[in-house]
């Protein structure tokens, strides 16, 4: 059993957070600049949570399948996963696609304000970073490294790795699974501990990322300039939020997707305000096995999994700014170039980091898959900020349901008790 806050105290917990969230917004709306010297107490909050979900991330993965007791159990359970995660994030390119061609943000737009790409975007043009980079970055020459950058897919293989060559040895005699579980019980713990503070670390990073825009006015006049594209993401993402994923969440996995849905608001919370999927991950699961009753082993192998390569949010994000931008400077894409949108938006998605502005790295090779002008970027950027957090939530949302469809179609198998 986690030991999280009990179910009176984790209500009230969200309410001080949606608290938190307005308080964040009309305080970074109405004081602009001001706000930003409360930023250090969201930062605070963030490398708290960074600080315990990569060794949180391990134990997890590692405990999810040594728990199978046999390596071949990994069949079912991660053919499913796998499966759901390209079918949704393929599901959320197409609406990202369709909704904007459909509104045509990007027609007329004014482009004087376009100049080159943003500093972060040139820093990642620098790098040269390329799918290849995620495949081969899967196989880590350094862990230690990775830990320390928050790469988290070679993690994950990593721990899948050792977690399977677990199952080979004798459980009776295996001291290890012990220790872990007792180390998995102190980290959420810990985790518990962290989010007493969250109230006060979403109000900070909310109202310092608006602060740094420059306050209301500044916020209005960047909305104003590009609304329509960002009425079109919106809409994509509410689409996908409240219609697609519900349904698929009553259709395959038999839940009530209002309850289900209302059981997440505490991870989904998080998601909004730290605009991470990472440092969201522990009160994903939480949410999902204490709240929704989705069985721990599938919870624990399919939500961390789900962090880093189900990305239904940033995919349909990268395909509506790639066409939108396509649009503002009056390129026209023909359905070939479209599809090629589709291809590098999907895979591009499952190598973003489950950090903020992670998107943007992903959306470099989209724009150059088609051939489009990387200082397209300088005219979303300024309201990067709010959208990266509308889809970090979806992208959360997608993984909870995920879990539940997982579980229907690959039942947990019997555990031997851990002695």
């Amino acid at each position: 059993m986690m030991n999280f806050p009990t179910q009176t105290k984790r209500d009230w917990l969200l309410y001080w957070m949606l608290l938190g969230i307005v308080m964040g917004i009309f305080c970074g709306w109405q004081f602009g600049e001001q706000m930003r010297h409360v930023e250090f107490l969201g930062v605070m909050f963030m490398n708290a949570l960074k600080a315990v979900v990569i060794p949180l991330i391990m134990v997890l993965m590692i405990l999810g399948v040594a728990r199978l007791g046999d390596v071949r159990k990994l069949g079912p359970i991660g053919t499913y996963t796998i499966l759901y995660y390209i079918a949704t994030t393929s599901i959320a390119v197409l609406l990202g696609l369709f909704v904007t061609n459909l509104l045509q943000p990007g027609t007329g737009v004014d482009l004087t304000g376009a100049g080159q790409a943003p500093k972060i975007v040139q820093d990642i043009q620098a790098s040269h970073f390329t799918l290849m980079d995620t495949l081969t970055g899967m196989i880590p020459a350094n862990i230690i490294a990775s830990m320390a950058t928050m790469d988290v897919l070679p993690i994950i293989v990593v721990s899948l790795v050792f977690g399977a060559a677990l199952t080979t040895l004798d459980q009776r005699e295996n001291l290890l699974l012990p220790l872990l579980e007792s180390l998995n019980q102190a980290l959420m713990v810990i985790v518990g501990w962290i989010m007493l503070f969250a109230p006060i670390g979403v109000f900070a990073l909310v109202a310092s990322v608006l602060g740094a825009e420059g306050g209301g006015d500044q916020v209005w006049g960047q909305l104003y300039k590009i609304g329509k594209y960002v009425l079109a993401v919106l809409l994509g993402l509410g689409i996908h939020g409240f219609l697609i994923l519900p349904l698929l969440l009553w259709l395959l996995a038999k839940r009530n997707p209002r309850v289900y849905g209302g059981n997440m608001l505490n991870a989904l919370t998080t998601a909004f305000s730290t605009a991470s999927s990472a440092a969201s991950l522990p009160l994903s699961i939480e949410c999902v096995t204490e709240k929704n009753k989705v069985s721990r082993q599938t919870a624990t192998f399919v939500l961390p999994i789900g962090a880093t390569i189900n990305m239904d949010g940033t995919a349909l994000y990268e395909a509506a700014a790639a066409l939108f931008i396509a649009q503002a400077y009056g390129i026209d894409l023909t359905a070939t170039q479209q599809g090629v949108i589709f291809l590098t938006a999907t895979l591009a998605s499952i190598g973003a980091a489950a950090i903020p502005h992670a998107g943007l790295f992903t959306m470099i090779l989209v724009l150059n898959a088609v051939g489009l002008p990387l200082e397209g970027i300088s005219l979303i950027f300024p309201v990067d900020w709010f959208l990266d957090r509308c889809r970090t939530t979806v992208n959360i949302w997608g993984d909870s349901v995920g879990a539940a469809v997982v579980e229907r179609f690959a039942p947990p198998v019997e555990l031997d008790e851990i002695k």
